[in-house]
C-alpha cells in the first residue's frame, strides 16, 4: 500500500470502493476541533440578512409556483459558499387540527386521497386532520374553524396550539400550524368536502387509543398527524381534566 501526498492512500483495484470512501473522507472532512473554549459554539449564528439572493426568477406558475434562485451565503468554516441554485415551491402556509372530545376520548380523522402518496406500497387514500391553506388576513385559528366545518361539520370550542412548524425546508416554503380542538363527537362521521374544489372526505370517530395505535403501526404516516397525536398521547391525562372543567 502507498500513500501518496495528495490525498488517501492506494489499495489498488481490490480497495477502490474503500479507497473512494476515504477521498470523499479527506476531501470534505475537515479537522476535529479539540480547543474546549471552541468546541461548541452557539447555534444560530447566522440569519436571513447572511444570504444573498443574486437572481430569482418564476419557473412554473399554476395552482402553486415554482422559482428558482442563485445565491450564496457564508460557511461555518469562515468562507464564502460559491453561488449555486435551488429550486423552490412557494407553497404558502396552512392550519391542521387535531379534533379530540375529552368527554369519550375519541378524535376525528379524515379519509382523503393524496396524489403524493400514489405509486408507494400503501392506499393514497390517508388518515390524516382538519387542514386547510392559510388564505390572506386569516389567522390560524380562523382556518382551522373555517375547516372544521367544510371537512367534518364541526366547530371548535377550544384550540390548544401544539406548534409550528417548517414542512420541508429544503425545498418548500409551507409552515404547519398545528392544534388539538375540543369537539364533541356525539354526531360526528360522515362524509363531507367542497365538491367544487374536488374534496371527497370521509370523516372517521376512532378512540384515542385505537388513534395511538395507528401510529404505531404505521397506518397514520404523514407527519401533521403523528405530530398533533403524539402531542394529545403526551398530554391527555392533562387535557381532559382540563377541557371538562
Amino acid at each position: 500500500m502507498e500513500r501518496t501526498s495528495q490525498g488517501p492512500p492506494n489499495f489498488g483495484l481490490e480497495g477502490w470502493g474503500r479507497n473512494l470512501q476515504l477521498h470523499h473522507h479527506y476531501r470534505y472532512r475537515s479537522k476535529p476541533n479539540t480547543k474546549p473554549e471552541t468546541r461548541m459554539p452557539k447555534p444560530f449564528q447566522f440569519n436571513a440578512s447572511d444570504v444573498k439572493i443574486e437572481k430569482r426568477e418564476t419557473v412554473f406558475q399554476g395552482f402553486f409556483r415554482m422559482d428558482k434562485l442563485w445565491l450564496t451565503h457564508p460557511r461555518f468554516d469562515g468562507r464564502d459558499m460559491p453561488t449555486f441554485t435551488r429550486e423552490l415551491f412557494i407553497r404558502g402556509d396552512a392550519t391542521c387540527v387535531l379534533p379530540y372530545d375529552p368527554q369519550r376520548d375519541e378524535v376525528v380523522l379524515l379519509e382523503q386521497f393524496r396524489l403524493g402518496a400514489l405509486g408507494r406500497n400503501q392506499s393514497p387514500w390517508l388518515l390524516e386532520l382538519v387542514a386547510g391553506m392559510n388564505e390572506e388576513g386569516e389567522s390560524p385559528e380562523d382556518v382551522a374553524q373555517r375547516e372544521g366545518q367544510e371537512e367534518a361539520g364541526l366547530s371548535f370550542s377550544r384550540l390548544d396550539k401544539i406548534c409550528d412548524y417548517l414542512v420541508s425546508p429544503g425545498g418548500t416554503t409551507e409552515m404547519i400550524h398545528l392544534y388539538c380542538g375540543q369537539v364533541s363527537t356525539a354526531e360526528a362521521g360522515g362524509i363531507f368536502g367542497v365538491e367544487h374544489e374536488h374534496e371527497d372526505i370521509l370523516s372517521h370517530v376512532v378512540s384515542a387509543d385505537e388513534c395511538f395505535a395507528m401510529i404505531a403501526d404505521g397506518r397514520i404516516n404523514n407527519a401533521a398527524a403523528i405530530i398533533a397525536i403524539q402531542w394529545l398521547q403526551l398530554n391527555r391525562d392533562r387535557l381532559r381534566p382540563e377541557w371538562l372543567a
